[in-house]
Formats: structure tokens, C-alpha cells, sequence
């Protein structure tokens, strides 16, 4: 049950994560000024916090995305296996956004 909100919550996220997206493009567009404002902005403590959060839901609704799938095919249906693929979901969007967040500090990105 929880697994089925968490992936309605964060398809929601990815919609409204989208209009960061967005933001980024307009300011890419506007020019220098706009975009390093906009650019400091993600940069700062609370927009890197926002950004992670974003990476985590957009990882975490894939996963979801990829279980009902497996469903679609007549798979997973037991007690057992819906719980250990929920756990498994989750922690693949974990390992996922830490993954890319540190290879993007590795890279210098952060």
C-alpha cells in the first residue's frame, strides 16, 4: 500500500519537478543574468536539497513504473513478492540518485 501512494506522491513530484526544468530553460533563454540567478538559486543549500528530492522521485516512480509492468505480465502477484519488490524499488531509487549525485561531484557539477 504504501509503495502505491509513494508512486502516486512521486509522480506528482516529477510533474511539479518539471517546472524546475522548465525554469532552467527560460533562464538558459533570458540570458546570462537570468540564468546565473537562476543557476545560484538551484546552487544554494535548499534548491540542491529540492534537486535530490527530484532525482529520488523521478528514480523511485520508474521503479513503480517498471513493477506494474512487471504485474502487466502476470508477475509479482504474490504477498511476498509485491513487499520484496517495494523494497527493492525504494532502495533502487536511493542507490540511483546517490549514484548520480556523486558522479556529478566527482565531475565538479555540485
Amino acid at each position: 500500500m504504501a509503495m502505491s501512494i509513494l508512486t502516486r506522491v512521486t509522480g506528482g513530484a516529477a510533474f511539479v519537478g518539471m517546472f524546475l526544468v522548465t525554469g532552467w530553460v527560460l533562464a538558459l533563454a533570458s540570458g546570462q543574468a537570468a540564468y546565473d540567478s537562476y543557476m545560484g538559486l538551484l546552487g544554494s543549500i535548499p534548491g540542491k536539497v529540492v534537486l535530490f528530492g527530484f532525482t529520488v522521485a523521478i528514480f523511485l516512480h520508474l521503479a513503480g513504473g517498471f513493477r506494474h509492468l512487471m504485474w502487466d505480465l502476470g508477475k509479482g502477484y504474490s504477498k511476498g513478492a509485491a513487499s520484496a519488490s517495494a523494497w527493492a524499488a525504494m532502495a533502487f531509487a536511493i542507490v540511483a540518485s546517490l549514484v548520480v549525485w556523486g558522479l556529478a561531484a566527482m565531475m565538479g557539477a555540485l
